[in-house]
């Protein structure tokens, strides 16, 4: 899907299932409210069909319809609590459901979300799918991978190469709707009109970012961008579901 944002930029996303998997647990979404901010969002589900695409089913809806009904954020500190406020609920809905129902136990999803109010913006993850910034034609991941080899290397124990090999490279330390509590790595950074990435696993496990960094500065539009990281993942395996979203700001 494609839309305009009547504001100050465009925005893109779609899924695709991969050439492995059997099912398509990633969903994702880009909106704007009636003010004008921009919310994008990716989740990755856990715990197999019917389960996995469940959970991030209903992050996706329950957040995107909170953030339709909200008028007006009034300041950047308010902005942050609603977005862990949501963010509590799709874990509690979740968590809730797998507990009703023997067919959901296990079931889970990464999130990783970013909300843009003019001047700054809020990035909330959870697990390993990923936010980039492209900023003076350069890509950077602004988010931190909440996975087991992503602390062993923060922790000097691995090299960052090996994180790409390590036999527990796919276990997250860290995801929405396995436990009643939560915990969210939520920030609040300065916006400057940068163009932003966000994507599951599938993309980044396949594309390196130098690849996705000249995709990012090509001069087709926005949603022949999306396309395109699609199929250069397909193409370099599709071991994984992809899910990826691009907002692109008016210069």
């Amino acid at each position: 899907m494609k839309q305009k944002n009547y504001i100050s930029g465009t925005y893109a996303f779609a899924t695709d299932i991969g050439k492995v998997r059997l099912s398509n647990e990633d969903r994702a979404n880009a909106l704007t409210n009636t003010k004008g901010n921009i919310l994008l969002l990716v989740c990755d589900g856990m715990g197999g069909a019917n389960k996995g695409d469940y959970a991030s089913s209903i992050a996706i809806k329950m957040i995107s319809d909170a953030f339709l009904e909200k008028q007006n954020f009034f300041s950047r500190f308010l902005a942050m609590k609603w977005a862990m406020d949501i963010i509590k609920k799709a874990n509690n809905a979740i968590y809730n459901e797998a507990q009703k129902n023997t067919m959901y136990e296990g079931m889970g999803t990464t999130l990783t979300m970013v909300l843009i109010m003019s001047n700054y913006m809020i990035s909330a993850q959870i697990g390993d799918s990923r936010a980039y910034v492209l900023h003076n034609n350069e890509i950077a991941q602004i988010t931190e991978d909440q996975t087991y080899v992503a602390y062993l290397y923060r922790t000097g124990k691995i090299k960052k190469e090996e994180m790409l090999t390590h036999p527990k490279r796919h276990v997250l330390t860290n995801a929405l709707g396995i436990f009643p509590s939560l915990n969210v790595d939520i920030r609040i950074t300065a916006y400057r009109n940068e163009n932003i990435l966000v994507c599951s696993d599938g993309l980044y496990n396949n594309v390196d970012e130098s690849a996705i960094g000249t995709i990012l500065k090509s001069d087709d539009t926005t949603e022949q961008k999306v396309n395109e990281l699609i199929s250069l993942s397909n193409a370099n395996g599709g071991s994984d579901n992809i899910a990826v979203v691009i907002w692109e700001a008016n210069k």
